[in-house]
C-alpha cells in the first residue's frame, strides 16, 4: 500500500499543520478548555473557513466530495494537536448520517450549513448500561398522528451540549435489545421537552446527558427508514471508528516525538537519558507501535467505504485493536519515560495520554473488537 500523501494531500495536512502550530498552540489550549463552551468558536470558523467541514460532503452542498484518505489527515492533525471542537460528532457521525441517509430536504437543510460552521449536530444513541451493545436502544419513540413522541435518555453523547441537530435513535418496535425495530430521527436540541446536562470527560472533551419527555417530532424528523436503522447506525459508528483510529495515530506521533525530544534533553550521570540502551529499545518499540498502528489505520480508512458489511466490520475492528493496544503502549511509555513530570497538568504529554487512554476505549475496546472480530468470521 502507498503511504504517500499526493499533492492536494500534502497541502492540506501542511495547511493544518501550520494554523494548529499558530492559532492552538497548548496554552491557547488550555484556556479554550476551560472556557464555558469547553470548545472556541473562532476555532470552529477558521475549520470552516478552510473548507474542513466540508471535506468529506458533496460539491451540490458546498462541500469537496473528499474521500476517508483525506478526513484520515485532518483528524491526525486533530490528534497531534489535542484539538477539543466537535469535529468527529459534527462531520463524521451527525454529517456522515445526514450524507448517508438523509432525504434530499434534509440534506439541503442541514449540510449547508454544517459545511458554513453554522450548524452542529450530535449523535444521541448511548443509554445506561448499553455499553458498546449497539442495538441496546431503550428511549421508545411512539406514533402521534403522522409524527412521533419520544421518551426516554441518552448518556455521554459526545458534544451534546453544543448541538443544534441530534441524531437520535429510538425504539419503534421490539424490546430493548432486539435488532430490529430501531428508528433515527433528527432533533432540535432546543426543542421543548429536551433536556440538557452537559459535564466534561477525563481528556477534557464536552458530553452530555439529554432526556427526552414527550419530545414530539414531525414526519420530516424520520431519518432513514422506521424500525431498520441498525444497519446505518453500524455503518456510521464503523466510520467513526475509522476517523477515530486516524486521530490516535496524529496522537500517538506526538507522545513519540516528545519523549524522544525529552531522552536527548534530559540529562543524568553527566549523559543524555537517551544514552542508556534500555531506554533507546523502549523508544523504538514506541516507533514500532506507532507505524503498526498507522499501517492499520490506512487501511481502514481506504476500507471503511468501498467493501461489504462484512468485511467492513472485519477491517474496522482488526484495526482498532491494534490501534487499542498502541494507544495504552505508547501513553503509558512516555508517560515512565518524562518521569514524574508527565503527569503534571502543565505538560501536554499527561493530556495526550489522557486523550489516548479515552480513545482506546471510545466505540469498543480492544477486547470488544477482538471478539467482534472472531465474531465476522472473516
Amino acid at each position: 500500500m502507498n503511504f504517500d500523501l499526493n499533492d492536494e494531500q500534502q497541502l492540506l495536512a501542511d495547511t493544518i499543520k501550520r494554523f494548529v502550530a499558530t492559532h492552538y498552540n497548548f496554552d491557547a489550549r488550555a484556556k479554550i478548555v476551560s472556557s464555558p463552551a469547553g470548545y472556541s468558536e473562532d476555532v470552529w470558523a477558521a475549520v470552516a473557513e478552510m473548507g474542513l467541514l466540508g471535506l468529506p460532503f458533496g460539491a451540490e452542498y458546498g462541500g469537496f466530495g473528499g474521500s476517508t484518505a483525506d478526513l484520515m489527515i485532518v483528524m491526525e492533525a486533530i490528534g497531534e494537536g489535542l484539538l477539543v471542537e466537535p469535529y468527529l460528532a459534527t462531520v463524521g457521525l451527525g454529517g456522515r448520517f445526514v450524507a448517508r441517509f438523509g432525504t434530499p430536504s434534509q440534506r439541503e437543510q442541514i449540510l449547508p450549513a454544517l459545511i458554513q460552521g453554522k450548524r452542529k449536530l450530535a449523535f444521541a444513541h448511548t443509554e445506561r448500561g448499553a455499553r458498546y451493545d449497539l442495538t441496546q436502544v431503550a428511549l421508545r419513540a411512539r406514533r402521534k398522528g403522522d409524527g412521533w413522541v419520544l421518551d426516554g435518555e441518552k448518556n455521554v453523547v459526545l458534544h451534546g451540549g453544543c448541538a443544534d441537530t441530534l441524531v437520535v435513535s429510538a425504539r419503534t418496535a421490539g424490546r430493548e435489545t432486539d435488532p430490529a425495530g430501531l428508528t433515527l430521527f433528527l432533533v432540535d436540541r432546543n426543542a421543548s421537552g429536551v433536556s440538557v446536562k452537559e459535564s466534561r470527560t477525563l481528556d477534557n472533551l464536552r458530553v452530555a446527558d439529554v432526556r427526552f419527555a414527550g419530545v414530539e417530532v414531525q414526519p420530516d424528523a424520520l431519518l432513514g427508514r422506521e424500525g431498520e436503522a441498525l444497519g446505518s447506525i453500524e455503518e456510521v459508528v464503523d466510520y467513526a471508528t475509522a476517523l477515530l483510529c486516524a486521530e490516535a495515530v496524529g496522537a500517538i506521533r506526538y507522545a513519540n516525538e516528545a519523549t524522544l525530544e525529552y531522552l536527548k534533553t534530559r540529562r543524568q550521570f553527566g549523559v543524555p537519558i537517551g544514552s542508556f540502551q534500555v531506554l533507546q529499545h523502549r523508544a523504538v518499540d514506541m516507533l514500532i507501535s506507532h507505524e503498526q498502528a498507522r499501517s492499520m489505520t490506512y487501511l481502514v480508512c481506504a476500507k471503511v467505504e468501498t467493501t461489504t458489511a462484512a468485511e467492513r466490520r472485519h477491517v474496522v475492528s482488526a484495526a482498532k485493536i491494534k490501534v487499542a493496544d498502541a494507544c495504552r503502549h505508547v501513553s503509558q511509555e512516555a508517560v515512565q519515560l518524562h518521569g514524574g513530570m508527565g503527569m503534571t497538568e502543565e505538560l501536554k504529554i499527561s493530556h495526550t495520554f489522557r486523550r489516548l487512554t479515552m480513545i482506546a476505549q471510545t466505540f469498543g475496546d480492544a477486547e470488544h473488537h477482538l471478539e467482534r472480530f472472531a465474531a465476522s468470521g472473516a
